[in-house]
This record gives structure tokens, C-alpha cells and sequence, in this order.
């Protein structure tokens, strides 16, 4: 054994050496002639590098030398042991040298255990004739990166041309990370700063440096990104050159001229400033008014000349025109006889020549006047037609429009009556129903007045130039039942605020006595209601009906796979229900409706509490219907029990609505103030929560709520307060960013996420506080809050009064629940359930009130235009807008007659009927 071992010192591990080297001497005498290095000491080809550990792969330290006999490596200052080398030898072409290469390996255990006041080091120990040279020291250490970023980069508003930094400092790591910076997911390069501090420097802002920068850090280890800082380089108004002054707007007298400029060197950017100053100046005129000008007195008369005549004259001096003034009227020269008619001075002939061609001008002058204006006389129509009566200008303008009927419509009595379905009152649904001298906000028609002026209309049974006037009953029950049959909503069980909310098992009820006359069911604030058809009960017959709304996580806690609930869970009964036709039901819901990235379902709870398939929405079906509105769902049922909405992702595009708010108040020292931030599904319900806790609380909403798009791409929520005064406020450390996992946030089952920001002004004097709270999801949609409020002010409302959940009357019956008065309902299912060589009128109707989808499910209702109507009430409840139904009758008719011209008395023949009979009760069905 010719190698160090464990335990031996410098001289003996020479002594060994020596011998070894002797006896390498012999042997190679006996075989080739080695070439002889005298008085030199190993030379270190190869000295073992600084190195890390990734993970748990072992690294490799090498060294290589000449001439050397042998070479160990000593880690920590002890010897690795001779097992652990592989040491090669190989002859150098250039030199002759013999050169030793010998390698260890080093694994991530062995520098774990090593406890030392340094890293874990390794060196190498070459031998020669000569003696020992050793290597540099090794650092073995093991490679990390932390997650976190020691300072994230903030978003910017910077001017055009302006300076500005992004700072960034990267995690934690080993080696230490290296930083770029990506603007819009690519590298930047150009803008980097050449210090070390990681910031990036943008010393001349451009337009294009608009975007979001992203702090990438990295080493062997991993890649980290940090939050994503959003930069707007925003650009201020600038006003161009004033224009030239206009002219006067007055031709005389005081006016005002004008000149303007605008904002457009440049246009304000980005939400840049607007120009300050006018953009338009004035400034006075006084152009002067024209003077016309007037005669002079007249001259003395001249003396009588050789033809018996004198002249006299006049100047347009008083005044002289100015100003575009007009010149004088008339003859400035008069020329008389001075001698009355007495001259006796003969005339010469060139003087009779011209007084007999003078003379005779004249007369043919008048001749031909004469003969004009006889003409004019003996045909007057034929001048000035257009201005003879001034009547057409004297009565202003005024529209006509001729609507001819044409012949044969079956569905017109007086075709000459056109459309006009008008409402006296408009009728708003609140969604929550008052007694008293309220309970006309749910009564459409307290004294409807509806013009006939419709085919259709007339059609229906409404006389031409008639008023139906449709006054609500009294009441809707018979002498012993009249009253609101009415009750409360069951509050139990409040949020409370220990990390995210939670709720038990409580629910939300609402019950009603119904009879034939129908009505409606509603659970204030919640987005959920139910419509009784007018019918679905028999005469004479009454029920107890229900509505309830189940709260907390265990209506959703025996969905499969990666189903979400979408909507409350809603029941409604008695379970014996035994109704004529469906009842509509309405609940809210969060998803963004979209067939490619959505499944959604339609489930019922069964009796062993687990949910079951009804249908999906996208599908056909004769057993229920589904209208998906962009923010609510409209159901017709058959059969009493527990109905939700649930939806299972396709792709990551799928999209849930969840509703942002911050809420604050003072702590329990007037120095501290607390911020909490809410995530919830976007639902009228889920948000009552919300609203209920921090009313208990004494909580302030701070900002109007926002939605936020969060997509099925698995990626986190994170929420950060940003701009907080540094000078006023100080925030709790560690908790200016939280973040939400992924399945917190998407699987939260309706309830409400919410984390909390600490905050302390440093002075009883700071009492505002403005900042911006920023909510984004990773890789996906962000919002900002924008906070600002005065601290020890307190409002006149701690939550808004739209958010209150005061009401208490839930239910209404007979014909005030609904918005179609019952005669023309009646006439509409009679109209369009009877079958006719023309078709099917009812698919019409739904076609034309966009609901011709599952139109097997109408067909095999008695009246499929109640159904339809019954759909359509539940589905405007909130719009109060009758005008698309009377412009779907209106279309329907003249289609109608373009396709049927020929039926046209015999459907005025059966409308007339219907106009002479007095319908009551329900519609009338048609098998």
C-alpha cells in the first residue's frame, strides 16, 4: 500500500512514498526507459474548481499533474480515503511527461453533515522525488433559489421622455442569481442597467416602452419570475398655434370675434393630463353701421336760358354714404319751365324730330304692357304656384307616414291600426316586495292603459280607438284568505373572520299560499325567484309553497371530479306538489357561458343527499328547460326538490366571475386600521355574506365592487397593497402580498375568500389614507381598488343602501306578480295554441322572443304559449319592458299575412268571436 491513509502524517506518507518511488524506479528499469525529471517539484496541470451541488446529483473534483508519483485529495483536512480516487496516468506527446489525473466525487449528504466554521473544502497533495506541492482550495456548496423575490418591481405612470427604475432584488440563492428582464413575456437587453443592483433603467421613455415587465432570476438551480409591474408612459397635452381671429359676427354694432386652438400638439395619452388654459379666446368688435346717404336742400334756380327753361340742383351730403351705405335715391339735376307755357321762341327741326320719336316710344311702351298684364289675368294658376299659399310655410313641418294594409291579412280586423302597446307606468322588480302602501311596486298594472292601434292587438279582442283599463283585484284569495300571505327570510349563522369565511349548514326561506290565480316567490338580494303560472293550480285548490336557499359547504360537497358549483343550491316544494303546467325558477350564477370551455350541468339532489344529472344545458330536453343568461338562469320545473348549477372546466379558458370588494375601520386603537379585501363568486348571494358580516362589524365599503375574470389555468391569486404614504403609514411586515392556491380560490364552493392589510399612521393628525390594492391572477386577469377614505370620519352608511337585506315580504299572488295583463295572456294562448293550416303559431312566438331553443320541451306542454309567456316573464322581471313582446306580435301578424293572404276573413271571423266573448280564468289549452 503505497497511499496515505486516514491517520498518518506529512513525513510518514513521504517515508512511503519514497519507497514506492524506489521500487517504481527498478521496475522501470526493467521494462522502458522512463525519461528522468531531476529537481523538480509536481506542477498542477488541473487544480480542482469551486463547484455545487443541484439537487441531490454528486459533483466531480479533478486534478491532474507532472510528474507526480501519486496525488490524494484532502477534504476538510482530512484524507479521502484511497477507495474513493480513480486515478488515470498517461504519457504527454508534446513534453514526454508522465501526467497523473486523479478524481473524486463528492455527494450532497457529505456536505450536508459537514458542520464547520467554512464551506466544505477539498484540495489536492501531489508527490515527487522531490516532494509534495499542494492545490488551491475547493468550495463545495449546495445550490437553492428561494421563491420569493426580496423586493418585487412596481408599476409606473411615466411622462414621455421621462426617467424612470424599475427596482428589483431576486430571492435568495446559491450561487446567486443572475437577473434579466422580460417587457410582454420577451427578454429585454438594451434598457438593463451595467450596476449590479438589478434595476432596470429606462433613462428616455417611449410610447413603445409601454408594457408589463417582468424580474427574471435565475441560477443552476431554478427560474423565478416576479409579479408582473405594469408601465405607462403617458403623454400630457400640448396646445397648438392660435388660429386667426375670426371676423365680427355682427355687421355693425358690438359683436365679439373669436380665435382657437386645441390640444392636439400633442393629444393627451395614456391618461395623460389634459391642456390647461382655454382652449377658445373672445375679444370685442365694433364694426361700424353702414349710413346711407341723404339729399341737400335744393340750389336756386339758374336764369331762364334760350329754350325757356331753368336749373337747379342737389348733393347726397346729409350725410355723405359710409360704410357700404347706400347712395341717395333720385335725380341730383330738376330742370323747369320759367316762362309757365308763355315762350314764344320757335323750335327748331332737329328738336321736333326728337320729341315725336320720344313720343312715340312711349306709347309702345304701354302697349305692351297692356297686353301683359292681360295675359296674366286670364291665366293666373300658371304664376307663382309655389308662393300663392304661404299657409304651407306658416304650419312648420311636419312627419306622415301612409301605412297601407294589404289585402287578405288573417290576422288584421281594421288594417288601417297600427302598433302602439303603450304602458302607463313602468314596472321595475326590486326583488324585494313591500307591504302596505308599497305593495304596488310589485303590482305592474295599478291602472293600465293600453291604445289599441295593433292588428294584432285587435286581433287579440281590443277594439279600435278602445282603452283597456286592467285594475288589479283587491285581493287574491276568496272573502276569508284576503291577505299578503307573506313571511320572513330565516337569518342563522353569521360569517365570521378568522382566514377564509365559512358558513354551517343555514339557510335562506321564503313561503306563499297560491292558488289559480298564480304568483311569486322571491328571496331579496340573492338573484333567485320562482314564478307560479297563472293555472298551474286547479280551481278551487291551495297550496303552501316554499323557496329555500342552502348556505355553507355542504351543498357542494358531494360533487365529483372537477365539478363547481355555479349557482346556491335552491329547493323548492311541498314534495307533493301537484301543478298544472312548470314553474319558472331564476337563480344567479358566476360562469362566463361559453359551450367550448364550459360543461355545464343541471343537477338534483336525490334523497340520500347526493346529486344526480337532470340535463345539460346545451341539450334538448322534454323533462326541464334551461335558458342561460349571461348572469342568470331560468328554469321551468315539473317536479318539487333541490336544483343547482354545476359546471366542470373543458379547457383552461373557462372562465368564473369572481366580484372584488374592500372593506375597512378602525381597530381597537385609533391608531391602527384595517384593510380586508374579499374574493367571492360573482352572485347576489355569495356577496350578502360578505355584506352581512362587516355590517356586524362596523365595516365601511370602500370602493364600488369589481369583477374579475379568474380562468381554469391553475395558477394562483395574488393580492398586494401598493402606494401606501411612507411618511404617514406604516404597513404590518410580511403582509404586503398574500396569495390565493388555485383550488382556494376555484373550488371555494360559494364562499367568500378574504385576507387582511394592517396599517398604523404614525400621527393622530394623518386621517387620510389613499392607496391601491392590486388583485391578479398569475397569468391571467388583474383589477385595481383604489382606496381612499378619512380615517375617524364616519359615514352615513356603513354599507350602501343596495346592498341592505331589510326586506321581509317575499311572496305576492294573483295578477300584480306578473306583467301581462291575464285578458290579453288569455287571448295570446288562445291565438297561438290553436292548430291552423299555417302551422304552428306558439314556435313563432318563441322565435320571435328568442326562446326557440328545446322547442320539444313546449310541445309537450298543454299550452305551450303559456310556457312561453310564463319564460319570458321570468326571464324580464328586472327589465320592465313590454315593448318586445308588442314588437314580436307586431312581427309575428305581418308575417302571418305575407305568407296567408288568402285566410284573412276567416281569421277575422274567429277574432271578432274572441273580442265579443269575456274570457276569464286561465288560458284556454289545446290538445
Amino acid at each position: 500500500m503505497c497511499a496515505p491513509t486516514k491517520g498518518r502524517d506529512f513525513a510518514t506518507a513521504g517515508l512511503l512514498l519514497l519507497l514506492c518511488s524506489t521500487s517504481v524506479t527498478s521496475k522501470g528499469a526493467r521494462g522502458d526507459a522512463q525519461p528522468a525529471v531531476q529537481g523538480t517539484l509536481p506542477h498542477f496541470i488541473l487544480e480542482p474548481g469551486d463547484a455545487y451541488i443541484v439537487k441531490s446529483n454528486p459533483i466531480k473534483l479533478r486534478c491532474r499533474a507532472t510528474p507526480a508519483l501519486q496525488i490524494f485529495f484532502k477534504c476538510n483536512g482530512e484524507w479521502v480515503h484511497q477507495n474513493q480516487h480513480f486515478s488515470t496516468e498517461y504519457k504527454d506527446v508534446s513534453t514526454g511527461l508522465n501526467v497523473r489525473e486523479v478524481l473524486i466525487n463528492v455527494s450532497r449528504q457529505q456536505v450536508e453533515d459537514f458542520h464547520g466554521p467554512e464551506d466544505y473544502w477539498c484540495l489536492c497533495v501531489a508527490w515527487s522525488h522531490l516532494g509534495t506541492s499542494k492545490s488551491r482550495k475547493a468550495t463545495v456548496r449546495i445550490a437553492y433559489l428561494r421563491k420569493n423575490f426580496q423586493q418585487d418591481p412596481q408599476g409606473k405612470e411615466v411622462p414621455i421622455n421621462g426617467m424612470t427604475v424599475l427596482h428589483c432584488r431576486p430571492p435568495e440563492g446559491v450561487p446567486v442569481a443572475e437577473v434579466e428582464w422580460l417587457k410582454n413575456e420577451e427578454l429585454v437587453s438594451s434598457l438593463t442597467d451595467a450596476g449590479a443592483d438589478y434595476n432596470l433603467v429606462i433613462n428616455k421613455a417611449r410610447l413603445s416602452d409601454s408594457g408589463n415587465y417582468t424580474c427574471l432570476a435565475s441560477n443552476i438551480v431554478a427560474k423565478r419570475q416576479s409579479t408582473t409591474a405594469t408601465v405607462i408612459v403617458f403623454v400630457a397635452g400640448g396646445w397648438s398655434l392660435w388660429t386667426d381671429w375670426s371676423s365680427c359676427d355682427v355687421p355693425c354694432g358690438r359683436g365679439v370675434q373669436r380665435r382657437s386652438r386645441s390640444c392636439t400638439n400633442p393629444a393627451p395619452l395614456n391618461g395623460g393630463a389634459f391642456c390647461q388654459g382655454m382652449s377658445v379666446q373672445k375679444i370685442s368688435c365694433n364694426p361700424p353701421c353702414p349710413i346711407d346717404g341723404g339729399w341737400d336742400e335744393w340750389s336756386q334756380w339758374t336764369l331762364c336760358g334760350r329754350q325757356c327753361e331753368r336749373q337747379r340742383s342737389r348733393g347726397c351730403n346729409s350725410p355723405s354714404p359710409k360704410h357700404r351705405g347706400k347712395m341717395c335715391q333720385g335725380s341730383s339735376q330738376s330742370t323747369g319751365n320759367c316762362t309757365d307755357g308763355q315762350c314764344t321762341q320757335g323750335m327748331d327741326s332737329s328738336n321736333d324730330v326728337a320729341l315725336y320719336s320720344g313720343l312715340g316710344a312711349g306709347i309702345i311702351a304701354v302697349g305692351i304692357l297692356a297686353v301683359v298684364i292681360m295675359l296674366y289675368r286670364k291665366h293666373p294658376s300658371g304664376y307663382g304656384e309655389d308662393v300663392i299659399d304661404s299657409s304651407a310655410l306658416a304650419g312648420g313641418f311636419q312627419s306622415f307616414n301612409f301605412k297601407t294594409a294589404g289585402q287578405g291579412n288573417p290576422l288584421l280586423l281594421n288594417s288601417s291600426i297600427q302598433v302602439d302597446l303603450s304602458v302607463g307606468r313602468a314596472y321595475s322588480t326590486p326583488m324585494c316586495l313591500q307591504g302596505g302602501a308599497d305593495k304596488a311596486l310589485f303590482d305592474p298594472f295599478p291602472d293600465i292603459k293600453v291604445k289599441v292601434q295593433n292588428s294584432l292587438m285587435v286581433s287579440l279582442g281590443v277594439a279600435e280607438g278602445t282603452e283597456f283599463h286592467a285594475k288589479a283585484p283587491v285581493g287574491a284569495f276568496p272573502q276569508d284568505h284576503r291577505r299578503d300571505y307573506c313571511s320572513s327570510i330565516d337569518k342563522t349563522g353569521v360569517l365570521t373572520f378568522n382566514g377564509p369565511l365559512r358558513t354551517r349548514r343555514e339557510q335562506l326561506r321564503t313561503t306563499g299560499v297560491f292558488g289559480s290565480t298564480g304568483g311569486r316567490l322571491v328571496l331579496p338580494n340573492t338573484g333567485v325567484s320562482m314564478l307560479v303560472p297563472h293555472g298551474a293550480v286547479a280551481e278551487d285548490m291551495w297550496w303552501e309553497m316554499y323557496m329555500v336557499i342552502s348556505l355553507g359547504e355542504a351543498s357542494a360537497d358531494t360533487l365529483e371530479g372537477y365539478q363547481i358549483p355555479l349557482s346556491p343550491e335552491v329547493t323548492y316544494g311541498p314534495p307533493g306538489l301537484d301543478l298544472a303546467c312548470p314553474v319558472a325558477m331564476t337563480m344567479a350564477h358566476c360562469a362566463e357561458v361559453d359551450s367550448e370551455n364550459w360543461n355545464i350541468q343541471l343537477k338534483r339532489r336525490t334523497q340520500d343527499s347526493k346529486w344526480e344529472e337532470v340535463m345539460l344545458v346545451e341539450d334538448e330536453s322534454t323533462s326541464c328547460y334551461c335558458l342561460m343568461d349571461s348572469t342568470s338562469c331560468h328554469l321551468l320545473l315539473e317536479q318539487p326538490g333541490s336544483y343547482a348549477l354545476v359546471g366542470e372546466p373543458l379547457t383552461q379558458a373557462a372562465i368564473k366571475r369572481l366580484k372584488l370588494a374592500v372593506f375597512g375601520n378602525v381597530e381597537t386603537t385609533s391608531m391602527d386600521y384595517s384593510l380586508r379585501v374579499y374574493c367571492v363568486d360573482d352572485t347576489p348571494l355569495a356577496f350578502q355574506g360578505v355584506v352581512r358580516a362587516e355590517k356586524s362589524r362596523g365595516g365601511q365599503l370602500l370602493q364600488e365592487p369589481k369583477i374579475l375574470p379568474f380562468l381554469a389555468n391553475t395558477f394562483s391569486l395574488q393580492v398586494s397593497i401598493q402606494d401606501v404614504p411612507q411618511f404617514l403609514w406604516s404597513i404590518k411586515p410580511f403582509t404586503t402580498f398574500q396569495e390565493f392556491s388555485f383550488s382556494q380560490v376555484w373550488c371555494s364552493k360559494q364562499q367568500p375568500l378574504h385576507c387582511a392589510f394592517f396599517l398604523e399612521r404614525f400621527s393622530p393628525a394623518s386621517t387620510q389614507l389613499s392607496c391601491k390594492i392590486s388583485v391578479s391572477q398569475v397569468k391571467g386577469h388583474d383589477q385595481i381598488l383604489q382606496v381612499y377614505t378619512v380615517v375617524g370620519e364616519t359615514p352615513k352608511e356603513l354599507v350602501p343602501m343596495w346592498m341592505e337585506t331589510d326586506c321581509t315580504i317575499t311572496s305576492q299572488t294573483g295578477p300584480k306578480a306578473f306583467r301581462v295583463p291575464s285578458s290579453i295572456r288569455q287571448r295570446i294562448c288562445a291565438t297561438f295554441d290553436t292548430a291552423n293550416a299555417e302551422g304552428k303559431d306558439w314556435q313563432l312566438l318563441a322565435h320571435k322572443l328568442y326562446l326557440d331553443g328545446n322547442l320539444g320541451y313546449f310541445a309537450k306542454q298543454r299550452s305551450p304559449s303559456a310556457v312561453i309567456l310564463s319564460l319570458w316573464e321570468a326571464r324580464h322581471q328586472d327589465t320592465a319592458d313590454l315593448h318586445s313582446l308588442a314588437s314580436a306580435l307586431e312581427e309575428i301578424g305581418n308575417i302571418h299575412y305575407k305568407r296567408y293572404p288568402k285566410d284573412q276573413n276567416e281569421h277575422e271571423t274567429n277574432f271578432n268571436q274572441i273580442q265579443k266573448d269575456s274570457l276569464g280564468g286561465t288560458c284556454t289549452f289545446s290538445n
